[in-house]
């Protein structure tokens, strides 16, 4: 535990900011009816996919660090929530990439295309795409033989015990006592028995690794589902860029920024993520080869860094939306109770101010 308090130290002071800053976000939009925006509505999605990460995905992750025994079910559980918010994140991504590019391709019917309703259906979509692709593995996909076999070698000696207790109870007991306890050590060997059986069958070491198989983490994750959408977004983003070029209206302009922080954006997911993938992709490749544990608790903090860098970027991007957020947090400064208490003693005492 000693080892483990500084990243377990660290994971929660980015869950809290994390949570404080895409809370920040959503009721900065709420607030402000002059960003509600279906850009922004995009932007609001995002931040509700970080906040799962910050309350859910986070503390999970913690719990994986401690290699806690647990039941195989409730483990893939723990291990493919922070799959599905990841998911969702890209998927908006790419949503806000489409976006953008019918905003360039179809300027006047941009409209008539891309409406409330269906950009909210097409948000649901992302999160049941995501839903289905980060819990496929409690489908099949994952190593369920190899995390219960580690629980084996502890039923086996359990049993093997029980029958030393049954065999020194027969050989050194007085014949008086005899029966009585050997039919105890009897019914305490079989609830034993019955005990491994009933819950120490689905009992192991919870970790990522321990339940993902390293192809499903490299080959599907990874390169199927977060490399190919991250390709997708750079044609886009290039097809923007290549049609603005020489197109310098002012809306062109204000389109040409926004694309610009959304490419930032995918920016900085590539570095937050790439690390964690490079380590899993090299114990498939490699698995011989020894990686340190710290080096991989500090590439699952660049990874949780993302959902904490995207409020971040939304402040120095855009003006009006960095302004609303100062705005939204002063408010919420000015309302604390701190501020209220100091407030009332400055009233009840003017000549001290």
């Amino acid at each position: 535990m000693d080892d483990n308090f500084p990243f377990v130290l660290l994971e929660i002071i980015l869950a809290l900011g994390i949570v404080s800053l895409n809370v920040l976000v959503c009721a900065t939009v709420y607030l402000h009816k002059e960003l509600r925006t279906i850009t922004n509505f995009l932007i609001v999605s995002l931040a509700a996919a970080d906040i799962g990460v910050g309350a859910l995905a986070i503390p999970f992750s913690v719990v994986l660090s401690m290699e806690y025994m647990l039941c195989f079910y409730t483990c893939i559980f723990i291990t493919c929530f922070p799959l599905v918010t990841t998911q969702f994140s890209i998927l908006l991504l790419l949503l806000i990439a489409v976006n953008a590019h019918l905003k360039i391709r179809l300027p006047n019917s941009y409209m008539v295309y891309v409406t409330n309703r269906r950009l909210a259906l097409a948000v649901l979509l992302c999160l049941f795409l995501s839903c289905l692709i980060g819990f496929s593995p409690m489908m099949g996909w994952n190593q369920f033989q190899q995390y219960v076999g580690s629980n084996q070698t502890h039923t086996a000696s359990e049993r093997s015990m029980a029958g030393f207790e049954r065999s020194v109870l027969a050989n050194y007991l007085p014949r008086s006592r005899r029966a009585s306890d050997l039919s105890r050590a009897y019914f305490s060997h079989q609830q034993v028995t019955s005990n491994s059986t009933t819950r120490g069958d689905h009992l192991g070491c919870c970790s990522l690794t321990s339940v993902f198989t390293p192809e499903y983490l490299v080959y599907f994750v990874f390169l199927g589902c977060t490399l190919s959408p991250l390709l997708i977004m750079l044609a886009i983003y290039a097809d923007i860029f290549r049609v603005v070029r020489g197109h310098l209206r002012s809306s062109k302009k204000w389109e040409t920024n926004m694309a610009w922080t959304m490419l930032l954006l995918v920016g900085i997911f590539c570095l937050c993520w790439i690390p964690i993938n490079a380590i899993n992709s090299l114990k498939l490749l490699c698995q011989s080869c020894f990686i340190p544990v710290p080096l991989i608790r500090l590439a699952v903090l660049f990874s949780h860094m993302n959902s904490f860098a995207n409020p971040l970027v939304y402040a120095m991007r855009r003006r009006n939306f960095g302004a609303a957020l100062r705005s939204v947090l002063l408010r919420i400064v000015h309302c604390c109770p701190i501020s209220t208490v100091l407030s009332r003693r400055h009233k009840i005492h003017p000549e001290t101010g």
